[in-house]
């Protein structure tokens, strides 16, 4: 719970602040960049909200931070409304479920709502409100995990929504070990009709995407749009397996279509497919020199 007293001087005077103990994962900053933005390392509020669509943006922001960082001065009344409006529709029937956890570095989790069954893209806290809405969408029978590094709360998702979590074997660990779904080789995975899992080593060595409808790629830590640099990236400086490797899988990308980037880490990126095409090349080249 965010400090009054460990309040940022980065902050502009005014009911929201952000206190020391963010850890500057960028959460705030793109859920609601016309409040948020770095100061020095970590994130300050530099506008205080002015209005009801901007008010929502923050408290939903706040509601997400991994390390609840983000305060009030005053008690807030609308926390029951802004509860209410995740998970947060990102285009069809894709949701991002906010809550970030804090042993995810921040990570986003997305939720794909299907008539077959829900399935949950990474892990996001285990948040009483936010079960609560999963439970009114359908549930979760899927819990898909992209890499070893954002499982967070999967195993009490798993026990309340009796889910199947599906992750590759080469990221199976101590904490993943009871995961149902055991995915193995490099070829991609067929998981149903409009879903198909792709393997992409590199920033682990079992590190997966998932492919929804040719439309929505779910990128985990491997692929994200960079505001920096304008472009979509890879991280090298978070590259725990193989850059060489990673780049091959970049590349291996490049064989199918998609208009959405929904990473854990970076930015989330639209683009119509033929750009988004254009846009793979240059971050292929991009990364290869870099």
């Amino acid at each position: 719970m965010a400090r009054l007293e460990q309040r940022r001087p980065q902050n502009v005077s005014g009911d929201l602040y952000v206190d020391s103990t963010c850890i500057d994962c960028d959460t705030c900053r793109w859920m609601a960049p016309e409040v948020f933005h770095e100061a020095t390392d970590q994130s300050a509020v530099y506008h205080q909200p002015e209005n009801e669509k901007e008010r929502l943006h923050a408290m939903q922001a706040l509601l997400a931070c991994p390390t609840a960082s983000i305060g009030t001065v005053e008690k807030p009344t609308d926390i029951k409304t802004v509860q209410q409006s995740f998970p947060i529709l990102v285009a069809e029937n894709v949701y991002h479920c906010g809550y970030h956890a804090e042993s995810s570095y921040g990570a986003a989790s997305y939720l794909i709502q299907r008539a077959e069954g829900n399935i949950l893209v990474d892990s996001p806290r285990f948040a009483a409100p936010l079960v609560k809405q999963l439970e009114a969408m359908g549930g979760v029978r899927y819990l898909y995990l992209t890499h070893r590094d954002d499982v967070a709360d999967h195993q009490k998702f798993h026990e309340h929504f009796e889910c199947e979590r599906v992750l590759h074997r080469d990221d199976i660990g101590p904490n993943t070990r009871e995961v149902e779904i055991q995915l193995s080789g490099t070829e991609p995975i067929a998981f149903a009709p409009d879903l198909l899992i792709i393997p992409v080593p590199g920033h682990t060595k079992g590190h997966t995407v998932l492919l929804y409808k040719n439309k929505f790629l779910f990128t985990g830590d491997h692929l994200a749009w960079s505001e920096r640099y304008n472009q979509l990236i890879a991280f090298r400086n978070a590259c725990w397996y193989s850059w060489p490797i990673l780049i091959q899988s970049m590349k291996k990308l490049t064989a199918y279509s998609f208009e959405w980037v929904l990473p854990g880490h970076g930015r989330r990126h639209h683009a119509d497919a033929a750009t988004m095409q254009k846009q793979m090349e240059e971050c292929i080249s991009w990364i290869s020199a870099n």
